[in-house]
């Protein structure tokens, strides 16, 4: 295998903030990836981070069960950085002493930093802030010594006299705090000494390289939906072991309008006239009769693409591989086997595999968020709009439909989608746009078409702007076209007489409405 890149590791204790950190830190040109606060000492050390970051966290550090570590990561001489809770372990853990606020500390405030240290290098003599606590640093350790006091007169910031060891009580990683960006790059390069380099282009060499090393001249079949994940993901696998990859779309009975010709389209033009497809609509939405828990329609679909696929590659001697798009806010959001937070939904990529799977899979996407993914797309020369395709989930219009999903319904939404779609085009705004689509409701309402009063469903319309997909604001789209939309739906599908906007941000709701 190539050499890993050097890393530093962000130990997760449950921070809202905590995928922050890793982007922060790649941003600076270091690879940064999310650990559970309690990763074993033996990873680590196999793992040999260049530095540490003690994410925050929403218990206190007196809490019964309350997240607690420190003695053996001081004990490793890591550089490490402590940010909010994992600021007051590192006082615990050298005998300080952390007592509860007066006032929860929640919002914007200013920091005086110390400009002789090497964490605050080229600040200003006062910076904004973030600050979201319930304790405060009441008691320095010895050994320790305060290099910022904020507004509010707490102690904001500390560091060892001897060893790299370092805290904030304010958070560096959100936008608020103006020089954030700054601190997380001294301490990367001033105090980890790391040299950088990691990038989307440095990504994409390392990652063919290994992907040759590990699959030789076994046989690779690729999940392809024509979307950017797996568009990306095929190539890095293409570029590595060529006609060895099979592809096949698995035509699940829920892909929007003409979906199916638009992919095959794609996968021509990128790996030529190798690309199977099997149309299991049928066995999907048989799956799926009288299903309406999202979660159990993830999981039935997420079984039978593996059947279907299992069934294909019996075709192709030799297959050992499943190729999968899998991306980092996937395996977040689905498992949080990284770190103490809650399951959000399970993703089709990363939930609901049958254990007799029969296929070893390869996930090269795995730690990427989707911007990197586009980048990477940029730098192997995919065309523009494979690029910038907005992103559809494995279980298709399944999870766009709420309750029941059946035929009748999946027809109806296509063809209501396309009408978006159509327009967000003739607007111009669908590459200024993160994502946007069409929900069916199980809602009727009364309306007036002509002299005939109607009573049919409503439509939702989506449409968020995002970086990386794990937050994510509603697209403020001209009411002109908003209009127009609605008034197409509503005139050529018969089936539909009101059409709502989700003015619904990530959080507190998750882009997709399943």
């Amino acid at each position: 295998m190539a050499e890993p890149f050097e890393q530093i590791l962000v130990l997760d204790f449950g921070s809202q903030y905590t995928q922050l950190i890793t982007r922060r830190c790649r941003e600076e040109g270091v690879y940064s990836e999310i650990a559970p606060w309690d990763m074993p000492l033996s990873k680590i050390r196999e793992l040999n981070p260049v530095g540490i970051i003690l994410s925050g966290g929403p218990n206190s550090v007196y809490d019964t069960a309350a997240p607690r570590r420190w003695k053996d990561l001081i004990a490793l001489n890591i550089p490490i950085l402590g940010i909010c809770y994992g600021m007051q372990l590192l006082v615990l853990g050298y005998g300080g002493e952390v007592t509860p606020s007066k006032h929860h500390e929640y919002g914007s405030a200013s920091i005086d930093p110390d400009l002789t240290s090497r964490l605050f290098r080229d600040l200003e003599k006062s910076e904004p802030v973030w600050m979201s606590h319930g304790d405060q640093v009441s008691e320095l350790p010895e050994g320790w010594y305060q290099t910022a006091t904020s507004d509010s007169g707490i102690i904001a910031a500390m560091e060892h006299g001897d060893k790299p060891l370092f805290g904030v009580q304010f958070h560096p990683e959100v936008s608020h705090t103006k020089a954030g960006s700054k601190i997380i790059r001294n301490f990367i390069y001033l105090i980890c000494g790391a040299k950088g380099g990691w990038s989307m282009q440095s990504f994409a060499r390392w990652t063919i390289d290994n992907l040759k090393e590990q699959i030789g001249e076994d046989n690779v079949i690729c999940a392809f939906s024509g979307g950017i994940d797996s568009a990306v993901a095929a190539t890095l696998v293409h570029r590595a072991i060529g006609k060895n990859l099979r592809c096949i779309l698995v035509d699940n009975g829920v892909l929007r309008k003409d979906e199916a010709d638009q992919i095959r389209s794609i996968f021509d033009s990128l790996f030529g006239d190798n690309l199977i497809v099997a149309k299991a609509g049928h066995e999907f939405l048989a799956d799926l009769k009288g299903v309406t828990d999202p979660e159990k329609k993830r999981r039935f679909i997420g079984h039978r693409f593996i059947r279907v696929f299992e069934r294909e590659a019996k075709k192709i001697p030799g297959t050992r591989y499943l190729l999968q798009g899998t991306l980092y806010p996937d395996v977040i959001e689905s498992a949080h086997s990284r770190g103490p937070s809650q399951t959000i939904k399970t993703h089709h990529n990363v939930g609901g595999l049958p254990k007799d799977l029969g296929f070893e899979l390869i996930e090269p996407l795995r730690y990427l968020f989707k911007d990197e993914v586009r980048r990477v797309g940029s730098e192997l020369g995919l065309p523009f709009d494979v690029v910038s395709r907005h992103p559809f989930p494995g279980p298709g219009l399944a999870v766009r439909i709420m309750g029941e999903v059946t035929a009748k319904k999946v027809a109806l939404l296509q063809e209501a989608d396309a009408i978006f779609m159509e327009e967000i085009h003739n607007a111009g705004c669908y590459n200024d746009v993160s994502q946007a689509f069409a929900i069916l409701l199980p809602v009727k309402t009364v309306g007036v078409m002509g002299d005939s009063r109607t009573y049919e469903n409503v439509l939702a319309l989506r449409s968020v702007d995002s970086r990386d997909f794990m937050t994510a604001d509603f697209s403020q789209l001209s009411l002109e076209l908003l209009g127009k939309v609605a008034s197409r739906i509503i005139a050529e599908v018969r089936g539909i007489n009101r059409v709502v906007y989700d003015l619904t941000s990530k959080p507190p709701g998750t882009i997709e409405w399943e």
